[in-house]
């Protein structure tokens, strides 16, 4: 996505086109450059979106990817199309799905964020689903890669093959809350070598008793740690991440 500035900018030298003083050939220069550069942030972020899958049910509830694939995967196990009933996701993919899989005779095989880590797995598993929580769902028998478009005709044909509506169908898969807490670092050092951080972790996980789970992560692009937490009660998890959040800025400046 383009940033505000560098669109203001492009405002800024349209309307300055329109004046009886014009641009200058420095000016239409740098306009054709932002106006390239417009056009093709807006082409990825089309072609981003149309990988995705963005589904809403009949009460207008927004069901997200994790729900999706637990509605596929219980559909794609019942016709025998899913080998070792694995499905693949990632990290930030709810506990209340591995629980799910697990209580449906199946298995939940998780790898780091991004889709290309996904696909990586169910080429070297021979799995035939996987996704991310954003709704980037991939069937492997069909492409290699997430499709709006392919993912929206598989809904459907459970929804007709089941005879539901989709409130019905989603309601397989109840998530955990979960709270997701972006903390700006100056330092990305090995979680393991700051004891403050693991201890405070281990507090958390103890909190949770086995019902939640807690996951922390640099980000990939910006100097930030996110730190995740999932559990049954949302307060409480709320207030997990709020402790995190404050030991990982301390440990990290």
């Amino acid at each position: 996505m383009m940033d505000e500035k560098k669109i203001a900018r492009i405002n800024q030298l349209a309307a300055k086109s329109k004046t009886a003083e014009g641009l200058t050939p420095e000016e239409k220069q740098e306009q054709l450059a932002l106006r390239r550069e417009y056009i093709d942030s807006v082409v990825g972020n089309l072609a981003r979106e149309l990988d995705n899958t963005y589904v809403v049910d009949e009460h207008g509830n927004v069901l997200d990817g994790d729900q999706l694939m637990a509605l596929c995967a219980q559909a794609m196990m019942a016709r025998g199309e899913l080998p070792g009933n694995m499905l693949v996701a990632t990290v930030m993919s709810n506990l209340a799905l591995e629980i799910f899989m697990r209580e449906h005779g199946g298995v939940l095989l998780r790898t780091k964020v991004g889709d290309r880590y996904v696909v990586e797995a169910m080429r070297r598993e021979g799995a035939m689903l996987g996704g991310e929580q954003s709704g980037h769902l991939i069937f492997r028998g069909y492409s290699t890669t997430g499709d709006g478009l392919l993912a929206a005709l598989q809904i459907l044909r459970i929804m007709r093959e089941k005879e539901k509506p989709l409130s019905e169908l989603a309601g397989l898969l109840t998530p955990f809350p979960q709270k997701l807490v972006n903390v700006r670092v100056e330092k990305r050092l090995p979680f393991e070598e700051r004891p403050g951080i693991g201890e405070a972790v281990a507090r958390v996980e103890k909190e949770l008793a086995g019902r939640g789970r807690v996951l922390l992560r640099y980000s990939g692009t910006e100097a930030l740690c996110r730190i995740m937490v999932e559990g049954e009660d949302e307060d409480k998890v709320k207030v997990y991440a709020a402790d995190l959040a404050e030991v990982v800025a301390r440990e990290l400046r």
